[in-house]
């Protein structure tokens, strides 16, 4: 009998019966690749009950609310991205470029899990356990309630949990692990859909909390089809540059917790050390007193960070002035170089903007439209801002500052690393005392902003 083959995407899981360049689904080029069709169709979904361990419908009112208990780690800033600790019988998916430091992430916390006398299983698809001995060495960590497996079989691994029982499951990575019956590669679509659906299965029957590793794409995201992330209860990004050595770790997707918050890591020969004072850090490396920097305080989930913006606006020597921007949107630094011109009258058209986030860090709220705008205008006038100013608002295409949310917690941060004054928008001097020994200054407009902003008083 002549086997049956179809082209399914790797970024959408679009099928079809011929091979086509562009995806029809996602539009992506050279994503489709030829897999062999089951004999059987798998059954779909995530759960597989039993007649007997079937669930039935119940009463709203009856059922209880309690808050789900947590395993703890000794990393606080774990524990704070996972929303309080780490949940039973919950899936988690870490994603994160090549050599961020993923896989020594999660042996630490293996390490302190087992430290706790929870019994951990970390399976390892890309490594041999010789190597993660080697790499357990290096970090200093021993357990004897830690066991370490080699394997990329989903039987043989859906096994080993049978026999060693663990309450921890450690996968790395799930695009190196298959099921037999399915003939496609490991690290297709529907490699990668089985055997997390299978996973989420065991986690939720047996109560086992399960953290997989996924590999991220050239555009940042995780590898696989999208739906994988809705599979899971909880998605976490490890972002930081190789050449810095702080490391970030974002959760986009928490159902335990609330989500874009953030944990702060530095790495070390010895491993990852939690930063406890994330602010601090972002600016001891500040220079006073030069034009083009300013400081904005910044929501991240629940917790207000400074970081420094810089830029550097010089005249340029082409036809099209050049537009660059590290941490901050493209497209909102070309919007508030567009209201500067228009409503404060600055000639930027014929000027090269180079922005940054000093630290590695990305800024996507609008808080920072303000420190942005003063940042561009310092740098093209050559003025520098007051350096004990904190600076926060959203701006309008109109040239107006709008409020911004949390302001208290915004300026309680400010005021706790010593800056004297702070520049908010008008509309959020309401409904809240400030702190003693700081001035607060509410504008309405850019310009007004500006004034301020380039004032000594």
């Amino acid at each position: 009998m002549k086997k049956k083959t179809k082209f399914v995407c790797q970024s959408c899981g679009y099928e079809s019966a011929k091979w086509m360049g562009k995806c029809p689904g996602c539009q992506a080029w050279n994503t489709m690749v030829e897999e062999m069709e089951r004999g059987k169709p798998a059954t779909r979904g995530v759960f597989v009950h039993s007649s007997d361990t079937a669930s039935k419908p119940v009463p709203i009112t009856t059922i209880t609310t309690a808050q789900e208990p947590r395993i703890t780690t000794n990393l606080f800033e774990f524990n704070r991205v996972l929303g309080g600790g780490i949940v039973k019988g919950s899936l988690v998916l870490i994603g994160g470029d090549p050599g961020i430091g993923k896989s020594t992430l999660l042996l630490q916390v293996s390490a302190q899990l087992a430290a706790q006398h929870h019994k951990v299983l970390y399976i390892s698809g890309e490594e041999s356990v010789k190597q993660t001995k080697l790499r357990a060495d290096r970090l200093s960590v021993s357990a004897h309630d830690l066991y370490v497996l080699a394997e990329t079989d989903l039987e043989h691994i859906h096994q080993a949990i049978e026999e060693i029982q663990p309450h921890f499951v450690v996968i790395d990575s799930i695009q190196t692990i298959y099921r037999a019956e399915i003939t496609s590669a490991p690290g297709s679509v529907s490699q990668v859909r089985e055997c997390t659906g299978e996973l989420m299965r065991i986690a939720k029957t047996k109560g086992v909390a399960i953290f997989i590793v996924g590999h991220v794409t050239k555009e940042g995201s995780i590898a696989g089809p999208r739906i994988l992330e809705h599979m899971v209860d909880t998605v976490l990004y490890f972002e930081g540059e190789r050449h810095h050595t702080y490391r970030i770790l974002r959760a986009v997707k928490n159902r335990f917790g609330s989500t874009n918050e953030i944990g702060i890591f530095e790495m070390r020969e010895s491993g990852l050390l939690e930063v406890e004072n994330p602010s601090e850090v972002f600016l001891e490396e500040r220079s006073g007193g030069v034009a083009g920097s300013t400081v904005v305080a910044s929501m991240e989930g629940t917790r207000p960070v400074l970081v420094e913006i810089q830029a550097l606006i010089s005249p340029t020597s082409f036809g099209n002035p050049r537009r660059m921007a590290t941490g901050i949107d493209h497209n909102r630094v070309s919007l508030l170089m567009a209201v500067l011109e228009k409503r404060v009258g600055l000639l930027l058209q014929n000027q090269d903007a180079y922005l940054k986030v000093a630290g590695g860090v990305k800024l996507d709220e609008p808080a920072i439209d303000l420190a942005v705008a003063v940042s561009i205008a310092s740098s093209f006038r050559d003025h520098p801002t007051n350096p004990s100013d904190v600076i926060i608002g959203e701006v309008g295409l109109t040239g107006e500052v709008r409020r911004v949310s949390r302001i208290e917690q915004r300026v309680q941060e400010a005021v706790k690393l010593g800056f004297q004054r702070i520049i908010l928008p008008k509309n959020n001097l309401g409904g809240w005392s400030a702190p003693k020994g700081v001035d607060i200054i509410g504008v309405s407009h850019v310009a007004e902003a500006l004034e301020y902003a380039f004032s000594r008083k």
